[in-house]
């Protein structure tokens, strides 16, 4: 029999006992998946509020590019410290402090008069957002057995791209009924409330939250190997981390899709309004259906891709296969997509696109999770923060661009379809790099010390 997210038919795990496990994990995932709904939702609003704010502060296209741009610099810059941070304090106040922090800036942002107070308040923003994955990486380590990390880290996966899905249109109606700066206000309030539910049910070890029982804390242990859990105030070997193949592998797909999804989360209603001369409250349910692919993307890849790892026993190819064949089925999808008059249609190609981004995403944290092992969150801030770089040259070469081909005489989609076939061909070099990763390897303990069996 296998362990199951639920628990359920674990051999050596309640023979005999007549107590049946606490449930808590999944209180604690409830909260992770809550949490990534309210980071997506506060990081993806402003692509529906583009057109309102270029209007209303007079600025380029080239000058929104750099604003979506602050976002994600601060993002980089503060990923590793906030998951070092994790690793070191525990994710308990580390994930209250940020949420409080982002949430602030939010709001901060509807207060915004000009370019450079909207660089600094999305910037500060970015910073905030940090700290959330990395953390909610290392709970998901520490509160679910290796059996089910794939799973559960495909819900609060798939839960950021929900609240990715939730944004366009809900800050459509926000932004119809209440203008774009009271929109910022209203979506910054829920990081407040989920801050202080969070603070007063969490605890960073199951092995001593009074809600799990012996049982439940069994099953959490239940294959997991000596010295695997994460500790506190371990020192992390950053010059093995930094020779690890697999580090600068992951870091090349996670650069690779985030250069992608960046159109997605910034520019896609813009792209939809301005190339292809859709109304704004169309515009939101398409970004929406184009977002709703990567939720759904993130469930069923973390769901498959445990199942392939059990019935297969070989880690390293099951993902690698199943992220390389994902990320090339997305890199053809977004070419494909230029080629439909049907803006519909085109969003259908995409919507594709994003949920086979996200099906090998969900592989992806699996293997920064076999080879991060007790360093998992300082580990997981810098892998995903080398995305960093190519979400923020995305953002800012496609506003420049497409200024320039419109100085140029170009008009609608000309201005913005040869940008989806260099955004195909970056996911086609995606695939190819995850066929070198090798989930057996560890970035974090000497050759040998580690079990590699397949």
């Amino acid at each position: 029999m296998n362990t199951d997210l639920h628990g359920a038919d674990v051999p050596g795990l309640g023979e005999g006992v007549s107590e049946a496990p606490t449930r808590f994990r999944y209180v604690v995932l409830a909260m992770l998946c809550s949490l990534s709904f309210v980071l997506y939702l506060d990081r993806v609003c402003i692509g529906q509020a583009v057109t309102h704010i270029e209007n209303d502060l007079h600025l380029t296209k080239t000058q929104i590019g750099y604003i979506l741009s602050a976002f994600l610099v601060a993002y980089g810059l503060f990923e590793i410290p906030t998951g070092h941070w994790g690793d070191r304090f525990g994710s308990r106040g580390v994930l209250t402090r940020v949420v409080l922090w982002w949430s602030a800036f939010t709001v901060l942002t509807g207060f915004c008069w000009g370019f450079w107070p909207m660089m600094t308040v999305r910037f500060l923003f970015g910073a905030g957002e940090a700290g959330a994955l990395p953390n909610a990486a290392r709970v998901v380590a520490r509160w679910f057995p290796p059996a089910a990390l794939g799973r559960a880290q495909g819900f609060v996966v798939g839960s950021t791209l929900v609240g990715g899905a939730a944004a366009p249109p809900v800050a459509q109606f926000l932004i119809h009924h209440l203008g774009w700066r009271n929109t910022f206000v209203v979506l910054g309030l829920p990081g407040v409330v989920w801050a202080v539910v969070f603070y007063v049910l969490f605890r960073d070890d199951p092995e001593t939250h009074p809600s799990v029982n012996d049982q439940e804390r069994q099953l959490i242990r239940k294959g997991r190997a000596t010295g695997q859990t994460v500790e506190h105030h371990a020192h992390v070997p950053w010059s093995r981390v930094l020779t690890s193949a697999n580090i600068w592998l992951l870091g090349f797909v996670v650069a690779c899709a985030a250069a992608t999804t960046y159109l997605f989360f910034s520019w896609y209603p813009s792209y939809l309004q301005n190339g292809r001369g859709v109304t704004q409250d169309a515009s939101a349910w398409m970004s929406s259906m184009v977002l709703t692919g990567g939720a759904l993307g993130s469930m069923i890849g973390g769901w498959f891709c445990d199942v392939l790892v059990r019935r297969t026993g070989d880690r390293r190819w099951t993902r690698s296969l199943l992220g390389a064949c994902a990320m090339g089925s997305a890199g053809l999808a977004m070419a494909a997509s230029v080629n439909c008059n049907s803006p519909w249609i085109a969003s259908a190609f995409c919507s594709w696109a994003c949920f086979a981004i996200y099906v090998q995403l969900a592989a992806w944290w699996g293997v920064v999770s076999d080879v991060g092992g007790k360093h998992v969150g300082a580990i997981f801030g810098l892998v995903n923060s080398m995305g960093v770089p190519a979400g923020v040259a995305s953002q800012i070469l496609l506003g420049r661009t497409v200024d320039w081909l419109k100085s140029e005489g170009q008009v609608g989609r000309a201005q913005w379809d040869p940008a989806f076939y260099v955004y195909g061909g970056v996911l086609l070099c995606g695939a190819v790099m995850w066929l070198l990763i090798n989930a057996n390897k560890s970035a974090v303990e000497p050759v040998g010390l580690r079990d590699s069996s397949r």
